[in-house]
């Protein structure tokens, strides 16, 4: 659907501007507004209505119909491009699809990190962030686990996993560096020998270095319940509707189509359930039963890599319409994709929130009338009334191109 003229903004040097009656969503307690808001200078100047611009070489941005949100942001990516089999350009597959804020999800290890930090989020006009693999040399010679790409991966030696390494970078890296990631998977772990200690040395790590622990569980030896009872509130469950999750059968009973009591209880203790769609991660029936007993995800996320980014998961726009059929409130998704992920890498008071004198990271999104047929990470098919599409985004106070 092409973006209609009144939406479309001229890139020019002056990047100041006011846009005009879009709806503002207050992603804390649901309620929205329509609003105009003020960008000048890099930052949020004003919000409110109306916004005055008589006298003033301000342009005006027309978002009837639109949303306006905080920038949006992906808790789980995967970007170290060309160093990594799953990485991809993050201002091509994120930022020019209205994500200002891409969290890169244990692409690299202490041992890679600098490369990740000199080559990508130095380079990118996204906000890149990094959860840190527990395995000194990340996802470099590693891919997506699971029977279709063979046994073997990061985690194969136990030596990989260097626990004072992983704190201690988190610690020099403080504020780039927001979590420590582990997958737990029989196939990447010597046929599940070494994952108990993958988990236990990710903890420890997490602990140590002050952040939380994203946790990859799918096809393991571990059960579900133990691993949810090892989290401390804050952790975060990604892969939430994964065939595969847990020892291979999901985090639902599908013969009774209710969710696991532990997922339940987890969810109680504070562990954050983000969706992390992937390659080979989201499953509609899964997703389904969830949704029928209100399990709707904390965070949504695309787990976007080279496997998946013309693919199931495309982008994150893409994967919030799939919430949306679920019949995910639209607050709901909007609070997923922005305060609730901005809170869980500890940048609530910088990223995820609307609000004047803060950087002006700024989405525009429309809800249109699309059908679509929508498959899931296993072939199963959904048609798709509505979608949500990205019409305009700032980063830094900057426009930049929606593609």
């Amino acid at each position: 659907m092409s973006v209609p003229e009144t939406h479309l903004i001229e890139m020019t040097t002056n990047n100041s501007c006011v846009l005009r009656n879009g709806q503002v969503f207050d992603p804390e307690n649901g309620k929205r507004v329509y609003s105009d808001i003020m960008i000048e200078n890099g930052k949020i100047s004003a919000i409110g209505t109306p916004i005055p611009t008589t006298g003033t070489d301000l342009r005006e941005v027309d978002c009837s119909d639109l949303i306006i949100s905080a920038g949006l942001v992906d808790l789980h990516t995967h970007l170290y491009q060309h160093a990594t089999p799953l990485g991809v350009d993050p201002d091509q597959t994120c930022l020019a699809r209205g994500v200002t804020t891409a969290v890169d999800g244990g692409s690299a290890g202490a041992m890679t990190y600098r490369g990740l930090q000199k080559f990508i989020i130095d380079r990118s006009d996204t906000r890149v962030l990094a959860f840190l693999h527990i395995a000194c040399h990340g996802l470099a010679g590693a891919g997506c686990s699971g029977p279709e790409f063979g046994p073997g991966g990061e985690s194969d030696h136990v030596h990989a996993l260097k626990t004072d390494l992983c704190s201690s970078t988190i610690k020099r890296n403080e504020g780039v560096i927001v979590g420590v990631k582990a997958r737990l998977d029989k196939n990447i772990t010597d046929n599940g020998k070494n994952e108990a200690e993958v988990l236990k040395r990710a903890l420890a790590a997490a602990r140590e270095g002050c952040v939380p622990l994203m946790i990859h569980h799918t096809m393991s030896t571990i059960p579900l319940d133990d691993v949810l009872s090892s989290l401390s509130p804050g952790d975060i469950y990604t892969h939430t509707f994964s065939t595969w999750a847990g020892q291979g059968d999901s985090i639902v009973d599908r013969e009774t189509r209710t969710v696991h009591a532990s997922v339940l209880q987890a969810r109680q203790r504070g562990i954050i359930f983000d969706v992390g769609h992937g390659q080979g991660s989201f499953d509609w029936e899964v997703a389904e039963i969830c949704a029928s007993s209100g399990f709707y995800p904390d965070c949504i996320s695309t787990d976007l890599h080279s496997g998946n980014v013309n693919g199931a998961a495309r982008d994150l726009p893409w994967v919030m319409s799939k919430m949306f059929h679920l019949g995910m409130p639209l607050s709901d998704i909007i609070k997923a994709v922005t305060v609730t992920p901005a809170k869980a890498i500890g940048y609530g008071e910088t990223i995820g929130v609307l609000e004047v004198g803060r950087e002006a990271d700024i989405t525009l999104l429309e809800v249109v009338e699309q059908e679509e047929v929508v498959e899931d990470a296993m072939g199963n098919k959904r048609t798709v009334m509505k979608m949500i599409q990205p019409r305009g985004v700032w980063r830094n106070g900057i426009r930049k191109n929606i593609i």
